[in-house]
């Protein structure tokens, strides 16, 4: 189950919304724990198991070191659990995401094993096992007490809001809303509101933009050497336009659904498209990833503060692991240390020597070539749209079915641009502003206010149902 679907929007969570609101406050964090237990068992009810038995883990490690501190123990005595917990996690990390991929890659050079066993990967282990890493590691730094009741540390690593797609929620910033949560009718309606945005964002402007992409770029090194230059171009502006619209929606639903019932998850995407250096970029792309491994990796390495081969030696530990966290797959790990090229050149040549436009324009073109690897898990295809954006082994720089896509999406590529800059929140800051001075601009800013996640939850569904209902479709040249 997907937050952009019919059932989960009108079945699952409104269900959810009416047994929270109208049970008393002592029941609404198992309700929440149960929906979400079954949210999760959607899925592949098997791997409920591991997320329980991690949560477990994590509760019994965090509880210890608390008791290990009381007992006034000595430091390495205590990090013991912390030890315990990370290698208990990480290695169930690797054994279902990377085993496979590191198999494989020893049998391409040794031949052994004959045969590389194909391991399911559990939803959403990414996210709560750093969340649960996070959890201990932060008892263990004394940011946060430990949570002595165990179904509430598995409501937390379980919340269906975040737990499949983010964001990495850390423990510490809902410890107390678990148990403690005070809900305004401004957070319930500024909930909908940015669930609604989200929605909209995936249901109609990011899946468009992947049906454009996966048109222009279709599957296949046969396939993409038949695209013309234009259309590599084309798919991948579409494709760039998708992925922010696609991991920021999801983000946006979750934070959304957790404000509707007075949880305050962190902000996770800050338009890093108007960024203007690479740096810049990573400040506002998957913020609670970036801060993940910046205090938990980035930090313990030393950070900055230390030799300039200390500091190169942490920025390919951060960047080989950031690359390495998205993916089993060779491009995931080109992709990080792509960026890490650029932060490093930013940092020891580049230097804020660009005007503000080319800084812009360098960094987007950056970000464009680094989906680009992204992209393609396929290395003959990653090297054929490559060299094709260069005009190399194309049909030529254009054709008709690039025209064709191009203008069957305009409107679409059109509302992408404009939802990845900050122009309507703009608008709307602008309009509550002049609202202030004007009766009939504050009249008309509420009520546009009130009817928008309406519309946009409408819009959303007729998209979801089907494009040949999806009112967008009949603006076309």
């Amino acid at each position: 189950m997907v937050f952009s679907s019919l059932i989960f929007l009108f079945i699952f969570l409104t269900l959810n919304l009416i047994v929270y609101f109208c049970a008393d406050a002592k029941s609404q964090n198992k309700i929440m724990l149960i929906f979400s237990l079954i949210f999760y068992a959607w899925g592949g009810p098997r791997y409920l198991l591991l997320l329980v038995g991690e949560t477990l883990i994590s509760w019994f490690c965090a509880l210890k070191i608390e008791e290990a501190r009381q007992r006034g123990e000595q430091d390495r005595q205590v990090r013991r659990y912390l030890v315990l917990e990370c290698v208990v996690l990480l290695g169930l990390l690797c054994i279902f995401k990377y085993l496979g991929f590191m198999l494989g890659n020893i049998n391409k050079l040794t031949g052994f094993p004959s045969k590389v066993p194909n391991i399911v990967l559990p939803i959403g282990i990414s996210f709560y096992t750093f969340q649960l890493i996070s959890y201990v590691a932060d008892v263990y730094l004394r940011k946060t007490s430990a949570q002595p009741v165990f179904w509430k540390l598995l409501l937390y690593s379980s919340l269906f809001h975040q737990c499949i797609a983010g964001p990495i929620v850390r423990y510490e910033t809902v410890a107390n809303e678990i148990d403690n949560r005070r809900i305004t009718s401004n957070d319930i309606y500024m909930g909908i509101r940015q669930f609604s945005v989200g929605l909209a964002k995936k249901a109609v402007l990011a899946n468009s933009c992947a049906s454009a992409a996966d048109t222009l770029l279709p599957a296949g090194v046969k396939s993409l050497s038949m695209q013309s230059t234009a259309g590599m171009w084309l798919g991948m502006i579409f494709y760039m336009l998708q992925i922010y619209l696609d991991f920021s929606a999801y983000s946006d639903m979750a934070i959304g659904m957790g404000r509707m019932i007075g949880f305050h998850y962190n902000k996770n995407f800050d338009y890093p498209y108007i960024a203007h250096s690479v740096q810049d970029f990573w400040r506002r792309w998957h913020m609670s990833l970036s801060s993940f491994f910046r205090d938990y990796v980035y930090i313990p390495l030393g950070g900055s503060r230390c030799s300039t081969m200390k500091y190169v030696r942490n920025m390919v530990v951060v960047w080989f692991l950031t690359g390495l966290w998205h993916g089993a797959s060779w491009n995931y790990i080109f992709w990080g240390l792509w960026y890490l090229f650029f932060l490093l050149l930013e940092r020891f040549v580049i230097q804020d020597r660009f005007p503000k436009a080319v800084s812009h324009l360098y960094t987007l073109i950056v970000v464009l070539f680094g989906w680009v690897i992204f992209k393609f898990e396929n290395l003959g295809e990653l090297s054929v749209v490559f060299k094709g954006m260069f005009g190399i082994g194309t049909s030529g720089f254009v054709n008709m079915n690039v025209k064709t896509v191009f203008l069957k999406y305009i409107f679409f590529l059109i509302f992408a641009i404009i939802a990845v800059t900050p122009l309507g929140k703009n608008i709307r800051k602008r309009m509550l502003v002049e609202g202030r001075q004007s009766k009939a601009m504050f009249t008309f800013a509420n009520i546009l206010d009130m009817v928008t996640p309406a519309i946009l939850v409408v819009i959303s569904a007729l998209a979801l149902v089907g494009a040949s209902y999806n009112p967008f479709l009949y603006f076309q040249f």
